[in-house]
């Protein structure tokens, strides 16, 4: 786990001779999991999702359409009780191991 300062946009602060500067005030941290060595040693999917112009293909015709809350609806996967432990990661106040499917894992996409 790594903990990045959030990217911010510039803000015009005073300096020695109160001239205003563009300066990045930093105002917030993100927390940050390298996923990386867990996602070598998994075995990939077989099947890819399917490119922009086959979903629509698909569509085309249609006449009813439904919205998908890709964000709020990715949380909802969860993960087997005897699979969290791989999803495992240490902070400076304990451990922590996620329940619900993390963005980042090489076949969560698929999985969603």
């Amino acid at each position: 786990m790594h903990v990045v300062p959030k990217k911010t946009s510039l803000t015009l602060v005073p300096n020695e001779q109160n001239e205003l500067v563009p300066m990045r005030v930093q105002n917030g941290w993100r927390m940050f999991i390298n996923f990386r060595k867990l996602n070598v040693t998994t075995r990939k999917d077989h099947f890819p999702i399917l490119f922009i112009n086959e979903m629509l293909e698909i569509l085309a015709g249609k006449s009813f359409f439904y919205f998908l809350d890709g964000c709020s609806s990715y949380y909802q996967i969860v993960i087997a009780r005897e699979h969290q432990e791989k999803t495992t990661f240490t902070y400076p106040f304990g451990t922590f191991a996620y329940r619900h499917m993390p963005f980042r894992l090489c076949n969560a996409l698929s999985m969603f």
